[in-house]
């Protein structure tokens, strides 16, 4: 069997077993790079079978898995992303019978030490939504009910721009995300400023896209992203990225609550694992709490 027909054939079954489309699209960009890899260093022999656990960790070895686009070196978390998706990839030909082997069994995690999240700080956060909500334009209503939407509630960008409006009921003020991680469905709530930039945003519209780019349909997170850098260097901020925006709202939430259920709750986390990365003790806390004894 050919590398792109293994590739079908394994997308479908993620799709048979409800995998979300964020897995999807993982996998999509970790087997393409392996598919140019084989290509670029003559490898690629027609047939998957010939792909053995050699090919593989000297494609994890290469600059193709080891550099981002820009020369400079990936996270050992993006590289470890890369390694499950070789492994679930192969596992899946060889359970399938495909493959009599199963050339991704030797692959390990690398150990991988979790620093603290990235996040906009709060003199970011402030410049950035003063400046969001001095401009009237339609743009800047979108723009500001968006960024808005995502420091007061941690939804990943993915799930704010498949908002329909009819996802969301303003006089509760609630929101329901019908694409999350995992295939979920997740409730949010929404806080009163965050409901005024988005009554502001809508108007009277009633359906459609909560966020529209070009010809009404869903901002693309590209765009979405260009859209933030113009309006942090506008603010004056430092560059960042949806995702620290996200950030930026759970460790405010840990901050305010102490409460790190909560904050799994909020952010829609299967696993307390990955929440307690938010859970960390400031200085002042630590000093209070020895000289305390």
């Amino acid at each position: 069997m050919d590398f792109a027909t293994a590739v079908t054939r394994h997308r479908a079954q993620l799709l048979a077993n409800g995998r979300s489309q964020h897995t999807l699209e993982q996998y999509h960009r970790h087997l393409q790079a392996l598919a140019r890899w084989l290509a670029a260093c003559a490898r690629d022999t027609g047939d998957v079978a010939d792909i053995d656990h050699l090919a593989l960790a000297d494609f994890l070895a290469s600059p193709e898995a080891l550099l981002r686009p820009d020369g400079r070196a990936k996270k050992t978390t993006s590289v470890n992303a890369l390694r499950n998706s070789l492994r679930g990839f192969f596992r899946y030909l060889h359970s399938s019978g495909v493959l009599a082997d199963d050339p991704g069994r030797l692959l390990a995690r690398a150990r991988a030490g979790e620093g603290p999240p990235e996040a906009l700080v709060d003199a970011d956060q402030e410049r950035l939504l003063q400046a969001l909500a001095a401009e009237q334009s339609p743009a800047g209503l979108r723009d500001h009910a968006l960024f808005r939407l995502l420091l007061s509630t941690g939804v990943r960008l993915g799930s704010a721009l498949a908002l329909e409006v009819g996802d969301l009921d303003l006089d509760r003020g609630e929101a329901l995300l019908r694409r999350c991680k995992g295939g979920q469905i997740q409730r949010v709530f929404l806080p009163e400023a965050t409901v005024g930039a988005l009554q502001q945003h809508l108007g009277p519209r009633a359906a459609g896209a909560v966020f529209p780019g070009q010809a009404g349909a869903p901002m693309t997170a590209r765009h979405a992203q260009r859209r933030l850098d113009h309006w942090l260097d506008k603010a004056g901020c430092h560059p960042s990225s949806p995702h620290r925006l996200r950030h930026a709202f759970a460790l405010g939430l840990y901050a305010r609550t102490r409460d790190v259920l909560l904050v799994q709750r909020a952010l829609g986390h299967r696993s307390i694992e990955s929440t307690l990365r938010y859970a960390r003790a400031t200085d002042d806390e630590l000093r209070l709490a020895i000289r305390g004894r």
